[in-house]
C-alpha cells in the first residue's frame, strides 16, 4: 500500500446532474443527509490503507475544494495526505483538462515527486464499499499492467456501460462502449455459477483503474491524443498491454442523473438497504461539524435519515433524507423527498457571522406538503405549499426550481413563497 497512490477524477461539467452541479463539482452533491460523494472513494481508500490520495478538479470546484480541505487533516506523524490537484495552465499545456486521460497526463509532474510503483484512479460520483487492497493484491498476483474493476450486469442493463469479454483467466480481449441490446451477442464472459443464473454474464467496467506506474506513463505519453480512458486509452492498451478483470459483485451505483442521486438516497432510507452506512468495518467519513442532535417533536416518521442541528414540529415525514440544520414547521407532509438541509439556522440571522449567502429562514413552512422532489441547500420554502409534480412533467424550470427526470429540484438558496404549487 506505501507504493500506490490514489487518484480521484473530479468529473466534468456534470450535465446530467444539472442543476445539483450548478455552483459544485459533481463530488460536492450532498449525499444521505450528511455527506458528500467525493467521501466515498476517499473513505474506502482510507479504509484500504491507502493514504496518498489527489483528487482532480475543474469544474466548480470551490465547495469540493472547501469540503476536503476541512474534512481530511492528518496529523505531522503521518505521512498521508488528500490533496487536490486543480487544472492548471503551465509552459507544456496551455489547456484545460480535455478528458480524464488528459487530466492525469497534466497532473503526472506533481504525483512523479511521491515514490510509487502503481497509481489507482477512481471516480468521484459512485456509491459503493469496496477494499482496494484486495483489487490491488489480484494486480499483482496476475502480473496485470492494468486492472479494471468489473461488476456483472443483466443485458438490459449492459447499453449503458463499457462492456468487456474476458477469457477464463480474467484477461480482457474485449471492450465495447456502450453496446446496443441488439448486438449484445458474443459479449457474454465466464461467471460465477450465481451470477449466470441471474443472467449477469456482461462485464461492465466501474470506472476503477490499477495501473503500473510505467505502463500509465507510457500510455498517456505515447498517445497525447488520447483524453479519455473508457474510450480511448483502456481500448487501445487492450492489444499492447496485459489489462485484467478484477470482478465486483457487490452494491454499486454510478451517480450520473437527477433520477439515480434522488432514488440512491431514498434507498438509503430504507430499514435493510443494500449500501450500508452503519459498516464500522468501513466507515464511510466526512466533515465533523460538531453540531447538537435532532430535535423532533410530535412526528410521524417512517424510514427517515435526520441529519444533526435539524428541528421537525409536529409533522408527517416517510421514505426521506433530511439534511443537516433542517427545519421543518407544524402540518408538514413529506414523501420520499431528499432535502439537503441547511449552512445556517433560520433563527441565526441577522448580521450573524454564522450566516452564508441565502434567504434569512432556510427550512420547510407550515402546512407544505412535498412529493418525489430534492430540495437544495438553504432553500426557503413557503407555507402551504405544494412540491409534487402531480402532472408528471419530465422536463421543466420556473422560478428557483427546475424539474430534471420528473424530480422537482428546489435550487440552492431559492425562496418559494407562500402557497406556491409546483
Amino acid at each position: 500500500m506505501n507504493r500506490v497512490l490514489s487518484v480521484i477524477l473530479g468529473g466534468g461539467a456534470g450535465t446530467r446532474l444539472f442543476p445539483l452541479t450548478r455552483h459544485r463539482a459533481k463530488p460536492a452533491v450532498p449525499l444521505g443527509g450528511r455527506y458528500r460523494l467525493v467521501d466515498v472513494p476517499i473513505s474506502n481508500c482510507l479504509n484500504s490503507g491507502l493514504e496518498r490520495v489527489f483528487v482532480l478538479t475543474q469544474f466548480n470546484s470551490a465547495s469540493l475544494n472547501n469540503h476536503i480541505a476541512r474534512a481530511y487533516l492528518f496529523d505531522r506523524f503521518r505521512h498521508g495526505f488528500v490533496t487536490i490537484l486543480a487544472a492548471e495552465q503551465t509552459p507544456s499545456s496551455e489547456q484545460w483538462y480535455q478528458g480524464t486521460a488528459d487530466a492525469v497526463r497534466q497532473s503526472i509532474p506533481h504525483m512523479s515527486a511521491y515514490p510509487h510503483d502503481q497509481v489507482l484512479i477512481l471516480s468521484g460520483d459512485q456509491l459503493y464499499t469496496m477494499d482496494y487492497g484486495r483489487m490491488i493484491e489480484h494486480h499483482l498476483r496476475l502480473g496485470a499492467d492494468i486492472t479494471i474493476g468489473v461488476t456483472p450486469v443483466v443485458a438490459s442493463e449492459a447499453p449503458g456501460f463499457g462492456i468487456l469479454k474476458t477469457d477464463e483467466a480474467q484477461r480482457i480481449t474485449e471492450f465495447h462502449e456502450k453496446p446496443k441490446l441488439e448486438a449484445l451477442d458474443g459479449k457474454e464472459s465466464p461467471v460465477s455459477p450465481e451470477m449466470e443464473r441471474a443472467g449477469r454474464v456482461y462485464l461492465a467496467s466501474m470506472g476503477i483503474y490499477v495501473f503500473e506506474a510505467e505502463v500509465l506513463r507510457q500510455l498517456l505519453d505515447g498517445h497525447p491524443d488520447h483524453h479519455d480512458f473508457g474510450k480511448q486509452v483502456i481500448p487501445a492498451a487492450i492489444h499492447d498491454c496485459k489489462v485484467v478483470a478484477y470482478p465486483f459483485t457487490g452494491y454499486w451505483n454510478d451517480i450520473g442523473t437527477v433520477r439515480s442521486f434522488f432514488e440512491t438516497n431514498i434507498m438509503l432510507a430504507e430499514p435493510q438497504p443494500p449500501f450500508n452506512l452503519y459498516d464500522m468495518d468501513m466507515p464511510l467519513y466526512t466533515n465533523i461539524r460538531m453540531l447538537p442532535p435532532a430535535k423532533v417533536t410530535l412526528c410521524r416518521i417512517e424510514n427517515v435519515i435526520i441529519g444533526e442541528g435539524s428541528v421537525i414540529v409536529d409533522s408527517d415525514i416517510k421514505d426521506a433524507v433530511i439534511g443537516l440544520r433542517t427545519n421543518i414547521e407544524r402540518g408538514t407532509h413529506i414523501r420520499r423527498a431528499v432535502l439537503m438541509g441547511s449552512d445556517y439556522y433560520g433563527w441565526d440571522a441577522g448580521d450573524s457571522d454564522h450566516r452564508t449567502l441565502g434567504p434569512r429562514c432556510p427550512g420547510i413552512g407550515t402546512g407544505t406538503r412535498i412529493e418525489g422532489a430534492i430540495v437544495d441547500k438553504n432553500a426557503s420554502i413557503g407555507k402551504n405549499c405544494v412540491i409534487a409534480n402531480e402532472r408528471g412533467v419530465q422536463e421543466a424550470e420556473g422560478p428557483g426550481y427546475y424539474i430534471r427526470d420528473g424530480v422537482v429540484v428546489v435550487l440552492k438558496n431559492a425562496e418559494i413563497p407562500d402557497n406556491t404549487v409546483i
